[in-house]
Parts: C-alpha cells; sequence; structure tokens
C-alpha cells in the first residue's frame, strides 16, 4: 500500500542522529543507524517473546536492565540471530566500539540488528560503519537514522508528537521499521522512540507497557512474531520540565502522547506490510471479557481466509463468523452482527440482502476500512486489532527472500 509521508526537519533536544550506508546490505544502502543522547537518559524496553532471540536483543535487554542508556545502534540486512559464538562476539565488539568513539559505557549501548537470520553479521563493515556513524551524527539526522533502519520496508516510519507540560515543550519521536513477519505480542519490528522530557524509569517502563497493548501489540500482517523485536524509549530531560510522574495529569498527557506516537507507527508497519492493498480494523464488542473480544479479534485479523477476501473485496462475512467461532470464546451465532465498511452484512444472525452485499464491496475497494463485530454475548468486553490484506505479491516475495 503506497503512502504519503511528509518529511521535514524533526529535531528533539539532546539528542542526535546518523545514518549511514557500512557495506552490510548488497545493494550499498544505508544499514546503520546510530541514535545518542548527550546527556544521561532514563531507558525502558520491550523485546520479542518468541523464544529464539537474536544476541541484539539478548544484550539490549540486559543493558536496558538498569534504566539507563546513551545510546541505540541499529544494523539492518542481517539479523544476526542464530549466528552462534561469532554473532555474539561481533554484536559484544560494536557496543564497545561504539561505547569508546561516545565516551559512554558499553551497556549504555542499546544494539538491534534485523534482516535475514542465520547469517554472522560480519565485523569489518560494523568497524567501519560505526566509525562513520559516530563522525556523521547531528540534531537533524533522524530521517537518515530512520532510512538505514529499512529493510523490507517501501518507506521510513517516522512519528512525532509536542505537548506543553511545566510551560516547557516536549517532543517525543519515534523511528520504526518493520513490513513482513508482523504479528501480536510486538509484531517483528524494530522501534526507537526518544523524547526530551524527563521521567523515572519505572514510570517509562510502565507508559510503554500502557501504550503497546494498543499499538504493536495490536496489529498482525502475516501471524509470525520474530526473533528480533524491539522497542525502546529513551527519556534524556533536556527540555528543563519537572520530573513525570505516571498517575500525575501530565503524566497521564505524556502517556497518551506517547501511545499516540506508537499507534502511527504501528498503522504504519500494516499499511507497508509486504505485498499489503488494504489496512483494516476489527473491532469486537460484546463479549464476556477484554480478553475474550481480543481473542475473537486476533482470530478474525489472523485468518488467512479473511485476509485473501480483504483483498478481494469480497464481503463474505461467513469467513468472519468462522473465524470468530474457533477463538475458544462463547458466543451465538444467532446473536451476532457483522458490518463491513459500516455496513451490516449480518444483522443477529441473518444474512443481508444482496444489495447490502453489493454496497460493502464498493466500500471495500478503500484502502482503509473497518470490520466490526457484536458477539452479543451480554457482556461489556472490547478490542481492537488492526489486520492487512493478504495479496499475491506476500507470497511471490516471501517464497524467495532468501535466493
Amino acid at each position: 500500500m503506497k503512502l504519503t509521508i511528509r518529511e521535514g526537519p524533526l529535531l528533539v533536544r539532546g539528542f542526535r542522529f546518523a545514518g549511514v550506508a557500512c557495506g552490510i546490505k548488497p545493494s550499498g544502502r544505508p544499514d546503520l543507524a546510530l541514535i545518542v543522547s548527550d546527556r544521561p537518559a532514563t531507558a525502558a524496553g520491550a523485546f520479542t517473546r518468541n523464544r529464539v532471540r537474536a544476541i541484539a536483543v539478548e544484550l539490549a535487554a540486559h543493558h536496558v536492565r538498569d534504566g539507563r542508556a546513551r545510546a541505540v545502534l541499529v544494523n539492518s540486512g542481517n539479523a544476526n540471530a542464530c549466528t552462534g559464538p561469532a554473532g555474539e562476539r561481533v554484536a559484544r565488539a560494536a557496543c564497545r566500539q561504539a561505547a569508546v568513539a561516545l565516551g559512554i559505557a558499553p551497556t549504555d549501548v542499546l544494539p538491534c540488528s534485523t534482516g535475514k537470520i542465520g547469517v554472522p553479521l560480519p565485523a569489518v563493515p560494523m568497524v567501519r560503519g560505526i566509525a562513520e556513524a559516530v563522525a556523521a551524527l547531528s540534531p537533524d539526522g533522524l530521517w537518515r537514522a530512520a532510512r538505514a533502519m529499512m529493510t523490507t520496508d517501501a518507506f521510513p516510519k517516522v512519528a512525532a508528537r509536542r505537548l506543553r507540560i511545566g510551560g516547557r515543550t516536549v517532543t517525543i519521536a519515534g523511528l520504526a521499521k518493520g513490513a513482513g513477519m508482523i504479528a501480536p505480542d510486538l509484531a517483528t519490528l524494530l522501534v526507537c522512540v526518544v523524547t526530551d522530557a524527563r521521567i523515572g524509569a519505572p514510570a517509562l517502563r510502565a507508559l510503554l507497557a500502557d501504550a503497546l497493548a494498543g499499538s504493536f501489540n495490536a496489529i498482525t500482517v502475516d501471524g509470525d512474531t520474530s526473533t528480533n523485536d524491539t522497542v525502546l524509549v529513551l527519556a534524556n530531560g533536556a527540555a528543563g520540565a519537572q520530573p513525570l510522574a505516571r498517575a500525575s495529569r501530565d503524566g497521564r498527557r505524556f502517556g497518551a502522547a506517547l501511545a499516540s506516537v506508537l499507534g502511527e507507527l504501528a498503522d504504519y508497519v500494516v499499511a507497508d506490510g509486504e505485498g499489503a492493498t488494504k489496512r483494516v480494523r476489527v473491532t469486537v464488542r460484546g463479549a464476556r471479557s477484554g480478553l475474550g473480544a481480543r481473542r475473537v479479534a486476533r482470530a478474525i485479523a489472523g485468518s488467512l481466509l479473511v485476509k485473501t477476501a480483504l483483498y478481494g473485496a469480497d464481503p463474505n462475512w461467513g469467513r468472519i463468523v468462522c473465524a470468530a467461532g474457533y477463538a475458544g470464546v462463547p458466543l451465538t451465532v444467532e446473536r451476532m452482527t457483522v458490518r463491513i465498511a459500516g455496513v451490516p452484512v449480518l444483522r443477529r444472525g441473518m444474512p443481508a440482502p444482496e444489495a447490502s452485499l453489493r454496497h460493502a464491496a464498493r466500500a471495500m475497494r478503500r484502502h482503509a476500512f473497518a470490520i466490526d463485530v457484536e458477539l452479543g454475548s451480554g457482556g461489556r468486553g472490547a478490542a481492537t486489532i488492526t489486520t492487512s490484506d493478504l495479496s499475491p505479491a506476500y507470497v511471490r516475495f516471501n517464497s524467495a527472500y532468501s535466493t
């Protein structure tokens, strides 16, 4: 799905960025990003739930445990996953090299890798690239860093918000990559969010968890969760505002802005799903619990039959009801109502007239629309998952990814 994102100057006080080409990608495109806080920063992270984890994930999770960080180092074109001691040595050496060049501790460097699994990360390009990236650091380099994070992405993914806190303007900016291997429980992606707000580590961790629930833990493209998923947030306090408490009014406003940034980035990831032509928001209401609603929404959003129907603009409500039925949640089809793009196609278990189906089919040709399912189970549980369609282009791309 083609999107037009307007690129413009985006500065976050106390942060510098770089994106360079160091030779990891055979194409010669940018493949190493460096994000640096010029002052000590609070840090929080979330990582893949896949039990096969890349060494970069292991190191970043360990380094961020103390709630502090100064730099994020991202290489693209190589996941450095399942590469054994050789891959680990390169990852650790990269953290040390970046730390020495920046005058910080190696544990203050949070590494991220993305690309093909099972290929050791080459040491020589990394050494060269880190030196070049440190030399290229600039306050206005955020978009260059975003491009260097890309693998199969069709466009760089950047979102930002500004808000007033304690009489000061605070900026939150996020960079993301991700297009294929996208599923809930982080989705397959790398995300780095930087902010000049001042906030303690416990509050930042809690706000990140809150923001992930409705963003990167609520999308799916193909149901695969990667070995390298990482979301990081760095807050350096350079705006000069007072420290934020999670439960305070300003803390809640900051949390809402953070959630908005992550939500926008998550939408970009779904829109950029490999071969995707549609972005569809699946909302389920009327379940006995929120968990039940989420299970039904995930089943519908992840169904290959539903996703192919989305591609073909086919208002096949039977596939939606079928997916809801195998989610393991109590429901009765005679009480269900399904709307596609606002058009009722099933009303309390009764199929809609052919005219309504034709209307829904026309509406499904849009690039973005919604599926709304009312279970009628007498509860208030509700959940939303954003998904994409499944096109022949996805199969073509992923059938030859390694060759």
